[in-house]
């Protein structure tokens, strides 16, 4: 399996630069800029109403009015319709889950469905199965036949997760998975990030728990009114009092 050490781990998959983004005739996102490289976890933090949740669905074209520089691994994300990012390898994860609810866990993760995938070197990304997504999420296990309708808050963020990743994408946009969840929910999400991490997939994690973002990601990018105001380190920030408070109120 691909490293996420090394000269894989400076490869960028995902270049942003001035991104803005509007809903109707109120500019949301100013001159965003972010990027994300190979076998990296980095997080897309901020307050309610920062524009992380924006930041996510402008990248795969959930917006209809949006600028700047979206570069995914030499595609132009500006160009392309969400199914086709999708198609290109980028994995989203919506804040609200979106399940199918008639249909069972099963059906959900069939329809996520997409090829094997290489890297530009040739090697294989990791190849996401039924067995091995519920080896990650044991709890989906015996919920297979059952309508996802009718699974837990938490249930359906695993069935979500699982969904995406049976696209086998390059990188995954998990918009704030630990909220309104169970603990040991957010424990398997951890483990999920971190095995990903582990076989070179990169995460977006738009995320407002500093403390789940610390376990996963090393490097953190800070919204404010739609504005990128810090831009490095996560084990820095969280040590700089005045920015944590000023920034995310802790």
């Amino acid at each position: 399996m691909p490293s996420s050490s090394g000269t894989s781990a400076q490869q960028v998959l995902l270049r942003v630069a001035g991104l803005c983004a509007w809903y109707g005739e109120a500019q949301i996102l100013h001159d965003v800029s972010l990027e994300v490289r190979r076998g990296e976890v980095v997080a897309l933090m901020g307050r309610n109403g920062a524009g992380k949740s924006t930041t996510m669905r402008s990248l795969v074209g959930l917006v209809a009015r949006r600028s700047g520089v979206l570069d995914f691994m030499g595609h132009d994300l500006l160009r392309l319709q969400p199914y086709q990012a999708a198609r290109c390898g980028l994995g989203y994860v919506p804040e609200d889950r979106r399940v199918f609810s008639e249909l069972t866990v099963l059906e959900n993760l069939d329809l996520g469905r997409q090829p094997v995938r290489v890297w530009p070197d040739g090697s294989e990304v990791p190849q996401w199965t039924v067995e091995r997504l519920l080896d990650l999420f044991p709890l989906l296990l015996p919920l297979l036949k059952r309508p996802a309708g009718l699974l837990s808050g938490g249930e359906q963020q695993m069935l979500s997760v699982a969904r995406t990743l049976m696209g086998n994408p390059y990188l995954v946009l998990l918009d704030e998975p630990s909220e309104g969840v169970a603990p040991v929910v957010v424990e398997q999400m951890v483990e999920m990030i971190q095995a990903l991490k582990a076989h070179g997939v990169s995460v977006l994690l738009s995320e407002q728990n500093l403390h789940f973002s610390a376990l996963v990601c090393e490097r953190a990018y800070v919204l404010e009114k739609g504005c990128v105001r810090y831009d490095g380190s996560l084990s820095a920030l969280r040590q700089d009092e005045e920015k944590l408070r000023s920034l995310l109120s802790i």
